[in-house]
């Protein structure tokens, strides 16, 4: 029998749209606050994980900044978001990526539940202005997941909030450590980037992203598995 899934669970920077640089001007205006540079490589690391794991991260790069009181720290990560909310006001559904809404479409049209596993506490507020969030039957309130990606918290919030057996759903990330975390979740795990380790399916660009192409590698990862 072909197995055949129940829902998908979408990250959204770099898989429905690309706020990633708004994310990484936030920080970069951060750091130099803090006295620190900020590049495109180490901003490579703060792909995926939450603001102030983010954060934390940062502050390693000067030792002295280590020993932050917890109260500062949550002062500058407001900071960052503040800087970061500016930006993204400018955020159209013309930068909804390649492929996303088709793909979207086709999962509604065959009456597969959607959800949105993100990171972000921004996220509700981004696929309003993509106008996408008629598409979504579930969010994950990333305010009140205590552990983030890798760990599998988020993406199992996000069945659970569906009422969805893990092994019935399909994540979508852009991120090792969101791969990771739909791997630890038991889920099938889509990958979209090249560089990417361990994925059960993996595509270059989000415009492969191929809804016919994804069920037929998540059925035989089914009867794999049987």
């Amino acid at each position: 029998m072909t197995q055949f899934p129940k829902a998908f669970i979408f990250d959204l920077d770099g898989v429905i749209t690309d706020t990633a640089e708004f994310h990484y001007l936030a920080w970069k205006e951060l750091g130099k606050e803090l006295g620190v540079t900020i590049g495109r490589e180490f901003n490579e690391q703060l792909k995926g994980i939450s603001r102030m794991d983010s954060l934390d991260r940062i502050l390693g790069l000067d030792p002295s900044l280590t020993d932050m009181p917890e109260a500062e720290k949550e002062q500058y990560a407001t900071k960052k978001n503040e800087h970061y909310k500016r930006l993204i006001e400018t955020v159209t559904p013309a930068h909804i990526l390649p492929g996303v809404k088709g793909l979207l479409e086709e999962i509604k049209q065959h009456d597969i539940e959607i959800a949105l596993g993100s990171a972000s506490k921004n996220a509700p507020a981004v696929l309003k202005q993509l106008g996408l969030m008629s598409y979504f039957d579930y969010l994950v309130d990333a305010a009140k997941v205590s552990k983030g990606k890798p760990d599998p918290e988020t993406f199992t919030t996000a069945s659970d909030g569906l009422g969805v057996a893990y092994q019935d759903c399909i994540g979508i990330e852009d991120a090792q450590a969101g791969v990771e975390a739909i791997n630890q979740a038991h889920m099938f795990s889509v990958g979209v980037g090249e560089l990417l380790k361990n994925t059960d399916h993996k595509v270059a660009t989000t415009e492969q992203l191929d809804f016919q192409t994804i069920l037929t590698k998540y059925a035989e990862w089914r009867n794999k598995k049987q």
